[in-house]
């Protein structure tokens, strides 16, 4: 991905930037939302051109974070990474740019001293390792891994009982990490910083969280995979496809839409595509994505 992808917010004092994977990558909305339409899509002019395309396709990235707060350098989660085998043909094999970009984008993976992953998602995991010489390492090993304890044992769980849930991605990039010792498994209201700190939003898997940031009076929030499209907040109560559990989502989804919903919070949607943040505002009997 090249370095225009990249993109910097400043939030006070806490620097963020954005590193993209797979860049505005289109589907069918059915493939989140059951059963609907392009029509559906086409009906909500506000997400064109940034987030639908004028034949009614959802757009939406894979892409990670990476915040510096109180001196520290944070991953937040790590997009899909290198030489996978997936179960969809565009996530695999790829070869990007996503460590040169980091270092273009003032954070070179060396300097990196927390990995939080929202989730364990395939694609929130990938460069949590990276293919050195046929084994899988660590892609940060100066840094702290921080695995949701709740969300970890989910997914130990669904590898024991051969769950409901794909987790072949647990071998190749969350193994490697638990055997280096790298792991701190922790709650879901860890706090990074005085300024960044997590808070749960189960649904779309149980230990699920996103991050707030608070410096100097300005806020925003990083969504992590509570919703997928902006799309979602003309009826966050909707059930959607790619949830673990789509009741316990749904009232998640509706209960961050109203607390952040008319405010001067940031919001930045982890699957989002450019300009990946925005704000939440009335809209008809629901909500949409307000943009600069």
């Amino acid at each position: 991905m090249s370095p225009q992808h990249i993109r910097h917010w400043r939030i006070g004092d806490v620097e963020l930037a954005r590193i993209v994977e797979v860049n505005a990558f289109e589907d069918n909305i059915s493939m989140l939302l059951k059963d609907e339409t392009a029509e559906f899509v086409r009906q909500h002019a506000w997400l064109q051109p940034h987030f639908a395309t004028p034949a009614g396709l959802m757009m939406v990235s894979f892409q990670a974070f990476v915040l510096r707060s109180r001196g520290r350098n944070v991953m937040i989660d790590t997009c899909i990474g290198a030489d996978r085998q997936r179960e969809y043909d565009v996530f695999c094999n790829l070869r990007t740019t996503f460590l040169e970009d980091l270092a273009v984008a003032g954070f070179p993976h060396e300097s990196i001293s927390a990995v939080l992953c929202t989730h364990l998602h395939f694609d929130h995991v990938g460069w949590n390792t990276r293919l050195v010489n046929g084994r899988w390492v660590p892609t940060f090993p100066q840094a702290r891994y921080l695995f949701g304890k709740q969300e970890f044992n989910h997914w130990a769980h669904l590898r024991k009982t051969g769950g409901y849930h794909n987790v072949e991605h647990l071998h190749d990039a969350v193994d490697p990490i638990v055997a280096a010792g790298l792991v701190d498994y922790i709650g879901t209201d860890y706090q990074l910083t005085d300024e960044v700190s997590l808070f749960p939003t189960p649904g779309h898997t149980p230990g699920h969280v996103s991050v707030l940031i608070r410096s100097h009076g300005e806020e925003a929030v990083i969504t992590g995979d509570l919703m997928h499209h902006p799309i979602q907040l003309v009826e966050p109560s909707r059930h959607a496809n790619f949830d673990m559990d789509k009741a316990q989502a749904a009232l998640t989804r509706q209960a961050f839409v109203e607390r952040f919903a008319n405010s001067k919070v940031l919001v930045i949607g982890s699957h989002f595509p450019d300009p990946t943040s925005g704000w939440i505002v009335r809209h008809g009997r629901g909500w949409k994505l307000r943009i600069e």
